[in-house]
């Protein structure tokens, strides 16, 4: 994985988001993924099961962001 293909969207806060707001999808617009975030919005997290999937993702830095790229780093960068 090259540093392309890295998101500079936090690992960190998108996984806050899901297990604190998961249902309403807000890790989802986090990294600009507005359709499905609405989807999850309407669905509240697909009934639960897209919330779990979702923090597995996230828990094993599967979970992308808009542009394909993988939200992997726990920190923004330059945020510390």
């Amino acid at each position: 994985m090259n540093e392309s293909d890295i998101s500079p969207k936090s690992r960190l806060v998108a996984l806050l988001l899901c297990i604190i707001f998961g249902a309403l999808g807000f890790h989802r617009f986090y990294v600009g993924k507005v359709g499905t975030g609405l989807l999850m919005l309407l669905t509240l997290g697909g009934f639960g099961i897209w919330v779990l999937i979702d923090t597995i993702l996230i828990l094993t830095g599967s979970f992308t962001d808009s542009e394909g790229r993988t939200v992997f780093r726990w920190f923004e960068p330059g945020s510390i």
